[in-house]
């Protein structure tokens, strides 16, 4: 919406009017009960190619979920090793209301970046399907392809492409295992 409309919009609107539509963007609804059934302790195990053809390297880690800010995002924090070094990651994933979309943000020890992906989910909600950009200091500029796909209440494979303007490509795929 250009500035000029949405002021005109905003000036329009009194205050309990804009407070009503702030109400519901923020009110958690289907996507975050989807989100808050991943909550718990996870065993991540993990297998990352450097390079088609090659065989993966593979790591097991842990993954702790919690619904933070009144059961609007679900955060995460994995611990592990990644290509032989110790790995910590923190993610947060929300469904934003107002776009219409999944996000999330994340971040680890392999970089000093913050990573941003938007995408959507099928109809029954089991596979989302998230997109980002970014730089990497090695590779150059690409874009991360992420599908995650919940098999059922205990198990849920992730997995990611960067895709390099240059043509290379990683793959990474986590199977998460709900600790009993």
């Amino acid at each position: 919406m250009a500035l000029a409309q949405r002021k005109t919009s905003e000036e329009t609107m009194d205050f309990k009017a804009v407070m009503e539509v702030w109400k519901k963007a923020a009110t958690p609804g289907a996507p975050h009960k989807m989100l808050a059934s991943r909550a718990g302790s996870w065993t991540a195990r993990t297998k990352f190619w450097m390079a088609p053809g090659e065989p993966p390297m593979e790591s097991i880690g842990t993954c702790e979920r919690t619904m933070i800010l009144g059961g609007r995002f679900l955060r995460e924090e994995i611990k592990g090793e990644m290509m032989g070094t110790p790995f910590h990651g923190i993610g947060v994933t929300g469904y934003d209301n107002h776009a219409g979309k999944y996000v999330m943000d994340w971040i680890d020890s392999m970089g000093t970046g913050i990573y941003r992906f938007e995408g959507t989910a099928s109809g029954d909600g089991k596979t989302i399907t998230l997109e980002g950009r970014f730089d990497d200091p090695a590779k150059g500029p690409g874009r991360w392809h992420g599908v995650t796909r919940i098999v059922d209440e205990n198990t849920e494979v992730a997995e990611m492409h960067g895709i390099y303007d240059s043509g290379s490509e990683d793959r990474c795929e986590t199977t998460y295992t709900r600790k009993k």
